[in-house]
Parts: structure tokens; C-alpha cells; sequence
């Protein structure tokens, strides 16, 4: 599962109170910022900026949300609330040079916040500097040791550096806090695959399916992992159907960078490419192309 999935929402909680409940009508309906003149605290006027710049990044409004971002650190450069956001808007932006710098200036403002330590762990995985991204994400841990999404964050990149049995006993420990945390068990059967255990990794995966539920967009990968250990062992018709099954869910894993993006090791993606050669799955690749504009998620 990509790393790009685990963005860290712990620094909402940092500008005071914001509800997670905020439904899109109201994100939609704000509108650009005017300082509030009975406000005299510019420290005020700036975390109430970072409040709604946290609302309209929950709803993928992230221009919005980093204009009043930009606009709070202005107010309050010194805040790492503020600075905080900032980052986590940059990293939602996928800008992680700017995530990293704003992030690391919220840690010398607030060095014990886990929140931004997890935050600046996954900007650090993110941007490949995975022993920066251990290191900070463990410090963050020893202070929050719970997190499920910093725990999977460290997971990723233990398996990224091939550490192996550190990385599954990271996604056990998110699956003992979080038994339904599906990406965990998936992740699991990835570092089993590269380690050659495909029995194993096929029983993981079917349970992530389990564990996804309903959740249909989290049934592609787990789904396509299946096919090709299938496929590899032999049972290639039974590959096919579960790869074709995958593609009709997201096309977009018929593309290698988005399997390699998504932590896929050497050995799975070796193994992937010859069931994506199949003139029925490159037609369902094909087809989904052209439909991927319509039904990309945000």
C-alpha cells in the first residue's frame, strides 16, 4: 500500500477544536479570508486561519487551504500550530521540500509533539530519506507509542530498507491496535512475498480482503497481488479472473510505477508482469485509461 496513503491528521488537533465533522457544503462555502478586526491577538486571527485551512484540506480544497496556511504563518510566524499546518498542507500537496522545512521549524518551536514528528517522519519516507523518517518517527513513538499510523509509517520503512521482520512487527502491532486495518495485513503479505513465502502471502492478502470489507477501492490491490501469486504458481486461469477482477476495480495497478509506488517489491513486480502482457488484461488496462479522468478519486 503507497505511503502517500498515511497522511497524518494528529496536527488538525493541534489548532484548538476544530470538528472533524465539518460537512463539504460548508467547506465549499468559504470564501477568501478578512482579518476579523475585533480579533486584536494576531496569534487568534492565525489559528483561526489554520482551522479552516484543516477544513478545506479534509475536503482535497488544498489552494484554498494553503493560501490561509501561508497566511496564518504570516500572523504568527513563531506558532507551531501554524507552521505545523502548513507542513501538512505541503505534504498533502505532495511539495515535500516545503513540508519538510515548515515541519522541522513546528519540531524547534514544539520538540516534543508527536504530531508533527509523525507528520515529519511521513515527509521524510515520502521524499525517500527513509533513515530520517525512522529516526523521527521512533522519537515520535516513544512519546506516543499508539499510533496506528505512525506505527505503519515505520513499518513501510523498515520494509523499504529491508529490515523484514522489523516492518512485520510494526504492521502486527497497528493490526493488535487496529484489527481491521486491512493496508497493515496487505503490507504483511508483501515483505512475505519478497522473502518468498507465497503461501503465506496469499492467506494475508484474502484476509485484507476480509478485513477491507466494503471498501471497494482497497479490494484492488490485495485482489491483484492474488492473481499474480496465482499466476505464479501455476493456477493461471484463476490469475486471470482475479486480475481482471483488480483492473475493473482500479486500473491504474496495471501500471508498474503504481505498483512500485504502492511498495511492490522486485520479486512481486518480476512476477506481475508477464499476467499484465495478457491481451485481456492490457484491454481492460486500455479501457480503464480512458475512463480514469471520470473516476479517479481525489
Amino acid at each position: 500500500m503507497s505511503i502517500k496513503t498515511t497522511l497524518s491528521i494528529g496536527l488538525i488537533g493541534l489548532v484548538g477544536g476544530l470538528s472533524l465533522t465539518v460537512s463539504s457544503a460548508n467547506a465549499q462555502s468559504l470564501t477568501p479570508y478578512i482579518l476579523n478586526p475585533i480579533l486584536q491577538n494576531q496569534e487568534e486571527q492565525a489559528i483561526n486561519l489554520a482551522r479552516e485551512a484543516a477544513q478545506l484540506a479534509q475536503f482535497g480544497r488544498y489552494e484554498l487551504a494553503l493560501s490561509r496556511a501561508l497566511l496564518a504563518v504570516q500572523l504568527a510566524p513563531k506558532s507551531y500550530q501554524t507552521q505545523g499546518m502548513l507542513g501538512n498542507i505541503y505534504l498533502s500537496k505532495e511539495k515535500y521540500d516545503e513540508a519538510i522545512s515548515a515541519l522541522k521549524l513546528a519540531n524547534s518551536l514544539r520538540p516534543n509533539e508527536p504530531a508533527i514528528l509523525f507528520t515529519l517522519g511521513s515527509a521524510y519516507l515520502r521524499k525517500g530519506l527513509h533513515s530520517d523518517a525512522i529516526r523521527t518517527l521512533e522519537q515520535g513513538l516513544a512519546i506516543a507509542p499508539n499510533s496506528t499510523s505512525a506505527l505503519f509509517d515505520l513499518g513501510n520503512a523498515f520494509f523499504l530498507t529491508k529490515r523484514y521482520s522489523e516492518a512485520i512487527a510494526k504492521y502486527n502491532r497497528v493490526l493488535e491496535l487496529d484489527k481491521k486495518f486491512w493496508a497493515a495485513t496487505n503490507n504483511i503479505g508483501l515483505v512475505e512475498y519478497e522473502q518468498g513465502n507465497k503461501e503465506r502471502a496469499i492467506k494475508l492478502w484474502e484476509e485484507s480482503l476480509v478485513q477491507a470489507g466494503q471498501i471497494e477501492f482497497a479490494a484492488a490491490e490485495p485482489t491483484l497481488a492474488l492473481a499474480v501469486a496465482h499466476y505464479s504458481l501455476g493456477n493461471k486461469e484463476k490469475g486471470l479472473k482475479l486480475a481482471e477482477e483488480a483492473m475493473k476495480i482500479d486500473p491504474r495497478y496495471g501500471k508498474i510505477p503504481h505498483l512500485i509506488e504502492n511498495l511492490w517489491g522486485e520479486k512481486l513486480i518480476a512476477d506481475t508482469r508477464p499476467i499484465l502482457e495478457q491481451p485481456r488484461i492490457k484491454r481492460l488496462i486500455e479501457e480503464g485509461e480512458k475512463l480514469q479522468p471520470v473516476r479517479r478519486r481525489g
